[in-house]
């Protein structure tokens, strides 16, 4: 069952003293604290935890954010900055005695520079906006989250976002040059440059990631990259999910990086066939999807190699789209299927985990043991290009325990991701959903690192606090409680 905030309580002086600060420095219609108008902010995508927050506020520019945060520092009072609201892993569940700062307002794209492959852009851009905006110069913006027609930029670089396309074209940090930042103390940083480096240390890369922990993204430039002069994709069915895995790894080893490779499941390939109707084989164990971009001399050849591998591996159907219709068929496919899946489950717990593409089978094999033990179906979608896994376990909240049992199922989904060499994100962050896996992750050591850190552009831990970085203190609970009920010897994990 999901938990749900009790009514707000009467404010404290400090409160009132905050609400009011807000409404002379926003229009009246931009704090927001009445419970209703709270209510579409108590949650981002991952629903099972919602708070209402004590006021949310729309600021409209850099100048109301500066403010909005100096206030906040002198009251000493928690901010919690929100894009759209798609994250997965409850980075923006707001505070009940904080404010929710949401960044909806920044919608601008301020300059796009052709002739340097670059766009400047507001936090509250969507992301398919970017490259929506930079066609009319033959370019785009590479990273492509399954929820880009929705996320925002803002988002993508707190969480370093990825996308069916990362594989080629890298994650969210490898495809931004500058940040405008806000600190808790109301401060303008610029980090990085309009060019590929900046002397000192590499803050941009320390921002892109950091789950509104150390500063509020206000503006962003992104690089874009000019349109390939072909890209195809093929489809391959197979019988069994480890020969597909197994294929991905031929292809890689083959010295091929495909602009996107992709593995779907049957249960998600028969959902996303129901929603989208894409063309996929409804009675495969699982396909891939491979795409190959670049000129047109390297696309062909590129697909006589993929489609004998792809056949030598036990594909049971090997096909090239025919044109780009059907390209953007196969991807509209893939791209739906967690919606999908949420028409055949009351309930489903989207996964994000990462591992090394040679650990795959296993990986799978283990995931299906699992299923069958919990008695929850799991639909697989993910990045198989590079190991980022998104089983999406199907559950019902309504019946009594069964979510717990989903959450434990997925806990050990993600210690099963680090034992064999990964980790415990990909894409999604840590927020909420794996504070307790950072414990297994990380050493004390490298926690104590973290946390010096974000001391260094937040002292009073007031952005996004009790996110992300478990304190050393969350870590020995939570090792004391695994010993206690003999599912994991801490730290040691144990082993399947």
């Amino acid at each position: 069952m999901t938990v749900a905030a009790p009514a707000i309580e009467r404010r404290t002086p400090t409160q009132e003293a905050l609400c009011n600060g807000l409404l002379a420095l926003l229009p009246g219609g931009a704090v927001l604290t009445d419970p209703e108008d709270l209510r579409p902010f108590e949650c981002d995508a991952l629903a099972v935890y919602r708070r209402l927050p004590l006021v949310v506020v729309l600021p409209e520019t850099i100048a109301q954010v500066q403010a909005i945060m100096r206030l906040c520092h002198e009251l000493q009072v928690p901010v919690v900055a929100r894009g759209a609201g798609t994250g997965l892993s409850g980075g923006a569940l707001p505070l009940r005695d904080g404010v929710l700062l949401s960044l909806a307002k920044f919608t601008r794209i301020l300059h796009i520079d052709a002739p340097n492959a670059l766009a400047t852009v507001q936090p509250g851009v969507r992301n398919l906006a970017i490259s929506e905006a930079a066609a009319a110069h033959g370019m785009y913006y590479a990273p492509d989250p399954s929820s880009q027609i929705a996320c925002t930029i803002g988002g993508n670089v707190a969480e370093n976002s990825g996308g069916v396309h990362c594989l080629k074209y890298g994650l969210t940090v490898h495809n931004i040059l500058m940040l405008k930042v806000v600190t808790m103390e109301g401060e303008l940083l610029s980090i990085g440059a309009e060019t590929l480096d900046a002397p000192g240390y590499d803050l941009l890369a320390l921002l892109t990631g950091s789950e509104g922990m150390l500063g509020i993204i206000v503006e962003v430039t992104v690089k874009l990259l000019a349109r390939p002069q072909r890209a195809q994709v093929i489809l391959a069915a197979f019988d069994d999910v480890v020969k597909a895995g197994e294929a991905v790894g031929a292809i890689i080893a083959a010295g091929i990086i495909p602009a996107g490779l992709e593995m779907m499941d049957k249960l998600a390939i028969q959902a996303a066939e129901d929603f989208v109707h894409a063309g996929y084989p409804r009675d495969a164990a699982a396909i891939l999807l491979c795409e190959l971009d670049g000129s047109n001399a390297e696309v062909s050849e590129y697909i006589v190699a993929v489609r004998h591998l792809l056949t030598h591996n036990g594909a049971t159907e090997v096909r090239t789209a025919v044109d780009e219709a059907e390209r953007q068929l196969f991807w509209k496919g893939r791209k739906s299927a967690f919606p999908a899946v949420g028409r055949i489950s009351p309930d489903y717990y989207c996964m994000d985990g990462t591992i090394p593409r040679h650990r795959l089978p296993q990986v799978l094999r283990q995931i299906s043991l699992w299923s069958g033990e919990y008695g929850l179906a799991v639909a697989n979608v993910f990045h198989a290009g590079d190991g980022n896994l998104h089983p999406l376990i199907l559950f019902d909240a309504n019946r009594p325990g069964e979510l717990a049992r989903t959450e434990e199922f997925g806990r050990r989904i993600l210690q099963l991701c680090v034992e064999v060499g990964g980790t415990i994100t990909g894409e999604h962050g840590v927020g909420m959903e794996k504070i307790d896996q950072m414990c297994i992750q990380f050493q004390s050591g490298e926690l104590a690192q973290f946390h010096a850190l974000k001391a260094a552009f937040d002292p009073d831990g007031l952005l996004n606090p009790g996110k992300a970085v478990p304190t050393l203190h969350r870590c020995a609970e939570f090792g004391a409680m695994h010993v206690h009920h003999g599912q994991l010897s801490h730290p040691e994990l144990e082993r399947f």
